[in-house]
């Protein structure tokens, strides 16, 4: 089955205002460039954003954020984003901010159709206000429902027609639970190669799980901070 096509303004050309969104990328890595912009080009509004972070000011999620198209960010790390903080103290963006391990766990089980579980996490601080808790060998855990989309949208390095994915080095990061977690996944890469030509051993996410694919272009992968050595 060939799951190409040909932009990203194709890819999430059924992208509806309301829709649930998750964004693969951990700070500015391994975040679907093109689809971010393709979003911001089509104006979708009141969108719910899944993603570790919400970018950063001018560039990301953080674009989306300053056109005004996200209602709601379900985070980890939100600490760059001067307009996120802002909108957010000011009462116009709505926040769920999660631990990281959660947040990643409640995405993976969302892919993996396993609808809540239980974790120690955040037992005892504002996390867990609303949420059951149950004692399991005498410890006390918070239970944490899944996280599915309308639309995972995800970057791999290499993919092929049939959404076999590829991802490099630390870009692989939220990636491929999100890829298993969407109803429906895009996936942006920067290599589109022949079925055949992956090695079936590398891959990380299996075409099963996606159904668009495009070649992305200009890609800026910018860093989001810069250390060097004196």
């Amino acid at each position: 089955m060939n799951k190409v096509v040909k932009n990203a303004q194709e890819a999430i050309a059924d992208i509806a205002d309301n829709a649930v969104i998750m964004l693969g990328g951990f700070g500015l890595s391994g975040i679907p460039e093109n689809c971010i912009q393709a979003i911001l080009e089509k104006n979708i509004k009141n969108l719910t954003c899944i993603a570790n972070n919400a970018g950063v000011d001018g560039f990301g999620i953080g674009l989306l954020l300053e056109n005004r198209q996200v209602k709601k960010m379900i985070s980890s790390y939100v600490g760059e984003n001067h307009e996120f903080e802002r909108q957010y103290i000011s009462g116009e963006l709505e926040v769920d901010l999660l631990p990281q391990g959660t947040l990643a766990e409640r995405i993976r089980a969302g892919g993996a159709g396993i609808p809540a579980f239980y974790t120690p996490a955040g037992y005892g601080t504002e996390v867990a206000e609303g949420k059951e808790v149950r004692e399991f060998d005498g410890k006390m855990y918070l239970m944490e429902k899944w996280l599915r989309a309308d639309f995972a949208i995800v970057k791999a390095w290499k993919g092929d027609a049939m959404g076999n994915l590829i991802y490099r080095g630390t870009a692989q990061n939220f990636n491929p639970m999100m890829a298993a977690a969407g109803k429906i996944t895009i996936a942006e890469v920067e290599e589109l190669v022949e079925v055949g030509a992956l090695d079936p051993a590398q891959v990380h996410t299996p075409g099963i799980y996606v159904q668009r694919i495009f070649q992305g272009v200009n890609y800026e992968k910018r860093i989001e901070k810069r250390t060097v050595s004196q």
